[in-house]
C-alpha cells in the first residue's frame, strides 16, 4: 500500500515526537538520579567532616595529655608515691596499736566512749587519706588512754582495804593477800607459797605441740581442775583474736616452752632467743 506524501510526513513526525518523549523521560530520570546522588554525596561529606572534626578534637586532647605526662617529673612523682605509701603504713600501724591499747583499757573500765570517738575520727581521716590529721588524732588518743590507765592504777592503789597488811616478804606456806610497798606506792597482791620438796610444779598446754594459728585455749580454772592442782598461774601471753595484729596467728604464743609431756614448743622461731627461762626440777627451781 502506498502512502501519500502527507501521510508519510505525519508518520515521520509522530516517530520523532515518540523518540523525543523517550529521550526526555530518560534525561529526566538521569537528572533525578543525579540530584539524589549529589544529595547523598553531600550528606556523606558532611558526616565525614563531623567525624574528622571529632577525631581532630580527640587527637588534640590525647596530644595535650601526652605533653602533660612528658612534662611530669617522674622522680618527683615516685618520691610522692613512696611518701604516701610510707604514710599509709605508719598511720595504719599506729591505728592498730591504738585500737589494741583501747581493747586493754576496756578490760578495766566501760567508760571509753570518748576514746572510741577519737578512734573513729582517726579512721575517717585515714579513709580520706588525711594522714597528718589521722596521726595527730591517734597521738592524742594514745595520750588520753595513757592518762586513763594511770588514773585507774592510782585508784586501784588507793582502793586497797585497810585490813590488808603491808608485807614485802612471801608467806611461809599457803595463800596470802598483802600489800607490797614500792617507790611509787603500795600494791595489793595475792600469793601462794609452797614447799618444793612436797609440791610438784607442772607446765600444761591446751595444744599438744607448736601451734601457729587458731590454737586451742583453756581457762586457768580448767588447767587447775584437770590436773587436780590447788593453784595455778597464767604463763605465756597469747595473741587474742580481737587484735588486728593477731590476724593469722590467733591464740598463738612465741616464747619457748616445754610442757609436762616433754614436748618442746616454738623452737624454730627462738633459735637465738634471749628470753629469760624458769626451770622446775625435782625439789628445785632455777631462773
Amino acid at each position: 500500500m502506498k502512502l501519500s506524501k502527507l501521510s508519510y510526513l505525519k508518520l515521520i513526525l509522530f516517530s520523532l515526537i515518540g523518540a523525543l518523549t523517550v529521550t526526555l523521560s530518560i534525561l529526566g530520570y538521569i537528572h533525578y538520579q543525579t540530584i539524589n546522588d549529589l544529595k547523598r554525596i553531600t550528606g556523606n561529606h558532611a558526616e565525614l567532616s563531623d567525624e574528622k572534626l571529632s577525631l581532630d578534637e580527640k587527637l588534640a586532647s590525647i596530644s595535650a595529655e601526652l605533653t602533660r605526662l612528658q612534662n611530669v617529673d617522674q622522680k618527683l612523682r615516685n618520691d610522692e608515691l613512696e611518701e604516701e605509701i610510707t604514710s599509709i603504713q605508719k598511720t595504719y600501724s599506729s591505728a592498730v596499736n591504738s585500737y589494741e591499747s583501747l581493747l586493754k583499757l576496756r578490760e578495766k573500765t566501760t567508760k571509753t566512749q570518748s576514746f572510741d570517738e577519737l578512734l573513729t575520727d582517726a579512721l575517717v581521716y585515714l579513709s580520706k587519706r588525711n594522714y597528718a590529721s589521722a596521726s595527730a588524732t591517734l597521738a592524742d588518743l594514745d595520750k588520753q588512754i595513757k592518762a586513763e590507765e594511770d588514773k585507774l592504777a592510782a585508784t586501784a592503789a588507793t582502793a586497797i582495804p585497810a585490813n590488808v597488811p603491808v608485807n614485802n616478804a612471801p608467806p611461809g606456806s599457803g595463800y596470802s593477800r598483802q600489800q607490797v610497798a614500792t617507790e611509787i606506792g603500795n600494791y595489793m597482791v595475792s600469793l601462794v607459797a609452797a614447799d618444793l620438796s612436797s609440791t610438784r610444779v607442772i607446765v600444761d598446754t591446751a595444744s599438744e605441740g607448736t601451734c601457729g594459728n587458731d590454737c586451742p585455749v583453756l581457762s586457768l580454772g580448767d588447767y587447775v581442775s584437770r590436773n587436780g592442782a590447788f593453784a595455778g598461774i597464767n604463763g605465756s601471753y597469747f595473741c587474742p583474736a580481737e587484735y588486728p595484729s593477731c590476724a593469722g596467728k590467733t591464740n598463738s604464743f612465741d616464747t619457748l616452752l616445754m610442757n609436762k609431756n616433754k614436748v618442746y614448743f616454738n623452737g624454730d622461731n627462738n633459735v637465738y632467743s634471749t628470753v629469760p627461762v624458769v626451770i622446775f626440777g625435782n625439789g628445785w627451781i632455777r631462773f
